[in-house]
C-alpha cells in the first residue's frame, strides 16, 4: 500500500490520552494495527469510535464548569485490530469493523516454507527432511515452528554436526516430548486423564484441571483448540469427550459394551 503502519497492542494503551498521542501521529492513509484489541479499557475504547466513523478526536479541555470540548479532524487512516477472543470485543467496537476475517492454523505446506525461511535467517543448516519435520510438528502455528527450530538447531549442534536432518528433528523433538501431530506433554496428559480417569467422558473443564494440576483457561484456550481441530476430543452439555482417533493415536483400545479403556 505505500503507506506506514503503526503498530500497538491493547494492553499498551492504558489511557485515553496514550491512544490520542498515536491517533494524532498518523499520516493520510496510514495504518494502526492494534493486537490483542479485546483488552482496550472502555474510556479508550470512547476516543477510538469517533476516530473510526469521522476520523476525529474529541478533547475534553479543563474541568468542572469551564470544561469545553473541541473536536480535532484527524487524517483517514486505516484500523485492524486482532484478538484470539472475538467474544470479549465489546458489541459496539465489533459493530465499528467493516470486516472481520478469522485466521485459520497454517498448513504443512506453508508451515515448509516459513520453517525454511527462518532457518535460512537463523543460518541453520537444514536438509528438506529435517524442514519438514520440524513443521509437521509445529501445530501449524509459525510462532511454535520457530521455538522448535531453534531447539532442534541446539540438539544438532550438541549430539550432531549442526546439520537438521529428519532424523536429528524427530530425537530432538521427541526428546522435547513433541509427537509426530505435534501434541505435547499437556496435550497427552489432557487425553489420559480423561481416558483413564473419566473412562473416556463426558467430564468438566474444571474436573480435567483439578486431575492433572492445570489451570481451566490453559487448557481451554492453549490445548482443547488443537485437540478439537485434529478430531480427539468433542464438547457436548455433559462436558468433554475423547474420541476414538484419541484412544487410537495415545494407544488404548476403544471401549466397547462399557468396559474400561485397557493400552493395545
Amino acid at each position: 500500500m505505500g503507506v506506514n503502519i503503526k503498530t500497538t497492542s491493547g494492553p499498551a494503551i492504558e489511557r485515553a490520552g496514550d491512544l490520542a498521542a498515536i491517533l494524532t501521529n498518523l499520516r493520510a492513509g496510514d495504518i494502526l494495527f492494534i493486537d490483542e484489541i479485546h483488552r482496550l479499557g472502555r474510556a479508550v475504547e470512547e476516543v477510538l469510535y469517533p476516530a473510526m466513523e469521522d476520523f476525529a478526536l474529541d478533547i475534553i479541555i479543563g474541568k468542572g464548569p469551564s470544561a469545553r470540548s473541541i473536536r480535532l479532524k484527524l487524517p483517514r487512516f486505516s484500523v485492524v485490530g486482532a484478538t484470539t477472543r472475538l467474544a470479549l470485543v465489546t458489541a459496539p467496537l465489533r459493530a465499528r469493523f467493516g470486516a472481520v476475517y478469522r485466521l485459520d492454523y497454517y498448513d504443512e505446506a506453508a508451515m515448509r516454507k516459513i520453517v525454511s525461511r527462518a532457518a535460512g535467517m537463523l543460518k541453520v543448516p537444514a536438509d528438506e527432511d529435517g524442514i519438514n519435520e520440524v513443521a509437521r510438528r509445529a501445530r501449524g502455528t509459525p510462532r511454535i515452528a520457530l521455538r522448535l527450530l531453534r531447539r532442534v538447531r541446539d540438539f544438532a549442534q550438541v549430539r550432531g554436526t549442526g546439520q537438521v536432518t529428519r532424523d536429528m528433528a524427530s530425537a530432538a523433538l521427541d526428546l522435547l516430548q513433541v509427537d509426530p501431530l505435534g501434541l505435547d506433554d499437556v496435550d497427552r496428559r489432557v487425553l489420559r486423564a480423561i481416558i483413564e480417569k473419566f473412562s473416556g467422558g463426558p467430564v468438566g473443564l474444571n474436573t480435567i484441571a483439578a486431575a492433572i494440576s492445570e489451570e481451566a483457561d490453559t487448557i481451554m484456550d492453549v490445548v482443547e483448540p488443537y485437540l478439537l481441530q485434529l478430531g480427539f476430543l468433542d464438547r457436548t452439555p455433559q462436558g468433554r469427550v475423547a474420541t476414538r482417533t484419541a484412544y487410537a493415536h495415545l494407544g488404548f483400545a476403544y471401549p466397547e459394551n462399557g468396559e474400561q479403556p485397557r493400552l493395545l
